[in-house]
């Protein structure tokens, strides 16, 4: 008798963190998913997407439990051998910083099909929370993202932040809890003293907050925002606007057009 084939992963971006905000792909599959094994930081409105599937968290967060990642490995397998669509949905992006290669590797070890559906990446949400664009013609032409978080076997002590680019937007995930450390590093490495900082806590979700600052005042006071996730943008693509008066045409009694700005 032949044994059942293996179903098929698939590694869904989940955005980051608003409902409307998963692509149309990720819905579909969605719907169609017999398991979902999710990143913590989910809300019911994302999983309400999958309303047959069963749900099963499989988070990590720095400041709480976590499970370990050989343990997500088997689960994926395990979950795989038994059911036809298997949905691993992760935060943002699944290529950023989400252990993706981890978890394909031990899919592929184990035989089992999987596909990517990508994702809004906290990056993009940020901004856009922010108002600002990541590029800027003749201010900021590359994007790099970074986080300072230190992996097993990565070197600590400001590596994460050699070969950035002072003319690049330099974003940081993961970065909430050592914002000021981070500051004081990017000074080190000849980020300029007045350098803009945005901070953008929960970009999508309904408790989400913005603080501007730039590098010196970081580096010396920290941020108020005192609650995680928290992405950082540094770089002169994300100074804040100079607002413009903004200008209305009214007819005098002549009926002639006159400009009126208001300041």
């Amino acid at each position: 008798m032949m044994s059942r084939p293996p179903g098929k992963v698939w590694f869904v971006g989940a955005g980051p963190g608003a409902a409307d905000l998963l692509t149309v792909r990720a819905i579909r599959v969605l719907a169609q998913a017999d398991i979902v094994l999710h990143d913590a930081l989910m809300t019911e409105a994302l999983l309400e997407w999958a309303p047959g599937a069963t749900h099963v968290a499989v988070g990590k967060r720095c400041e709480g439990a976590a499970m370990p990642q050989a343990t997500i490995d088997r689960a994926l397998i395990d979950a795989a051998r038994r059911n036809a669509v298997v949905v691993r949905l992760k935060g943002g992006d699944p290529g950023v910083f989400g252990r993706l290669d981890e978890e394909i590797d031990a899919l592929d070890a184990a035989g089992i099909p999987w596909e990517i559906v990508p994702g809004i990446t906290s990056a993009s949400a940020a901004a856009a929370a922010a108002g600002h664009s990541l590029t800027r013609r003749g201010v900021a032409r590359a994007v790099q993202i970074v986080t300072p978080r230190i992996g097993r076997g990565e070197q600590g002590d400001g590596q994460w932040a050699r070969g950035l680019d002072p003319a690049a937007t330099v974003v940081l995930y993961m970065a909430g809890r050592m914002a000021q450390a981070c500051a004081r590093t990017l000074l080190g490495q000849g980020f300029a003293a007045h350098t803009p900082v945005v901070a953008v806590r929960a970009a999508s979700w309904l408790q989400q907050s913005i603080e501007r600052t730039d590098l010196t005042r970081l580096a010396r006071d920290g941020l108020t925002i005192d609650e995680r996730p928290v992405v950082l943008m540094v770089g002169e693509a994300v100074r804040e606007r100079t607002p413009v008066p903004s200008s209305r045409v009214v007819l005098g009694s002549d009926c002639r057009a006159e400009v009126v700005s208001s300041h």
